[in-house]
């Protein structure tokens, strides 16, 4: 038996690859499908099965073109409903692979059709579980994305995952594996461990989910506390899971469409499209096509996108450092935003040669900026998540998410300078670029983020360790 975890980071994902006897099971698949296919290969195996968790909400799996290229059903557990050919499992029904065999155990709260796959060896014997978002290290999945679906009441949903934690998960033993879909930095939960395997023994030890005497209230009452409303693109995403999507041969063919200067301007005009960097910050304020949108790719780069852009259905034209064109397109396409229109053929370097124009972000340490800082700290805007900024952040400054920038729009200055940071950099150029497409062209980066701001004698609030849910 081969157990193999392939873990995204920029998504915090986790598909696996099971393979017995030269028999293979796939377990929540990423988009892109062909690291499975060649695994299959190389261990001259066929793939049986494609386990899904339940309708993800944070990126688009690859079950369908899975299931075309290899003629493996598709599994989902109870109450799954979706629009294509699929097997709905029921409780307790077990999947013979190779040596092993894969039990389903209904665990409905985060959603109603949510399944847990509990793998057993050869003898028998419980050995793993693959948890989806129903239960994560440290924490478990929220029970609030699927409200409108269920009917039901994030408390009733939450009602229903303790149940399933205490019925389903809790009395197996305590050696079993745990292998959950999402690890630290998913928005599928508020308070995930980094670690991405664990025993379940363990977990009854760390997770607060898991206290063996908790009431049902307390439950309830812990899970769903301090919950930030989830990425607006998380809905469409499901939309995609349930209902089906486009071949990603053809999002890549046509996305991969070279445009020059001239033609790239004619289509952003024409179609609306988002122009998207995904250059490095430090190049982006250097110099930028006007009323573009920077996310890097080497940041969360799909999160970021699906929080941003939000719509998986707008145009979007792309900027991209030279040979990464492929690589944006596929890490576009997970989080399901597949109408990418082409990119620019020689990069922003081509755009300026061609004479067109361009916008720079002014950006400057804080040692620079010192004296104007301290005169009007009202004047500095503070992007991190509310738990960050809670934790510790400098005096009189305001807290404006980055995931809720829109939202504070009317809070920025229109005309005297204001100034914008984050922890490092990332997020506060997101931020800025954002802004200057809106018309804030009265903004400054802060350059280094909070660490170079109380790095650099600025006064500070004093240290307070963020709750477990806080944003």
């Amino acid at each position: 038996m081969k157990i193999e975890q392939i873990y995204t980071g920029c998504l915090a994902q986790g598909a696996y690859y099971i393979e017995s006897k030269g028999e293979v099971a796939i377990i929540d698949p990423l988009r892109e499908v062909g690291p499975y296919l060649k695994r299959a290969r190389e261990d001259k195996a066929e793939i049986r099965y494609i386990f899904e968790t339940h309708f993800h909400a944070d990126f688009v799996s690859g079950h369908l073109t899975l299931a075309k290229e290899t003629g493996a059903p598709i599994v989902y557990g109870p109450m799954a409903n979706p629009s294509f050919e699929a097997t709905i499992a029921k409780d307790g029904q077990r999947f013979p692979l190779g040596e092993i065999s894969f039990e389903v155990l209904h665990t409905p709260g985060h959603t109603m059709e949510s399944t847990t796959y509990l793998l057993r060896d050869a003898s028998g014997k419980p050995h793993a579980i693959f948890s989806g978002d129903t239960l994560f290290l440290g924490d478990v999945g929220r029970p609030d994305l699927a409200q409108k679906a269920a009917d039901m009441t994030q408390e009733e949903l939450a009602g229903i995952l303790f149940d399933s934690l205490r019925e389903k998960i809790m009395p197996l033993p305590n050696e079993v594996i745990v292998y959950p879909a999402h690890g630290a930095g998913s928005a599928c939960g508020k308070n995930m461990m980094k670690e991405t395997v664990d025993t379940l023994g363990n977990q009854k030890k760390v997770n607060y989910a898991l206290r063996a005497d908790m009431t049902r209230e307390e439950f309830i009452k812990e899970v769903t506390e301090g919950l930030q409303a989830p990425p607006k693109y998380f809905p469409l995403n499901v939309q995609m899971n349930r209902e089906g999507y486009e071949d990603i041969d053809e999002v890549l063919k046509r996305g991969s469409r070279a445009l020059d200067p001239d033609a790239f301007e004619a289509a952003a005009n024409k179609t609306g499209a988002v122009v998207l960097d995904v250059r490095h910050q430090e190049e982006f304020v250097k110099g930028h096509i006007p009323r573009s949108i920077f996310i890097g790719l080497n940041g969360d780069f799909a999160p970021w996108v699906g929080a941003m852009i939000a719509d998986v259905r707008q145009p979007i034209l792309l900027i991209t450092p030279e040979g990464k064109e492929k690589e944006t397109i596929t890490r576009l396409s997970r989080v399901g935003f597949d109408n990418t229109l082409g990119y620019l053929k020689g990069g922003f370097e081509a755009w300026a040669a061609a004479g067109k124009d361009t916008d720079r972000i002014v950006s400057e340490r804080p040692e620079k900026l010192k004296e104007s800082l301290m005169a009007h700290p009202e004047r500095v805007f503070d992007v991190r998540k509310e738990g960050e900024y809670q934790g510790e952040h400098l005096e009189s400054a305001h807290n404006t998410p980055l995931s809720e920038i829109n939202d504070h729009l009317a809070s920025f200055p229109k005309s005297e300078p204001f100034y914008v940071h984050c922890a490092g950099g990332y997020r506060s150029v997101i931020a800025a670029s954002i802004l200057k497409s809106r018309g804030y062209h009265n903004l400054v980066d802060i350059a280094g983020g909070y660490k170079a701001l109380k790095e650099s004698g600025i006064p500070v609030t004093d240290f307070v360790c963020p709750s477990k849910s806080g944003g």
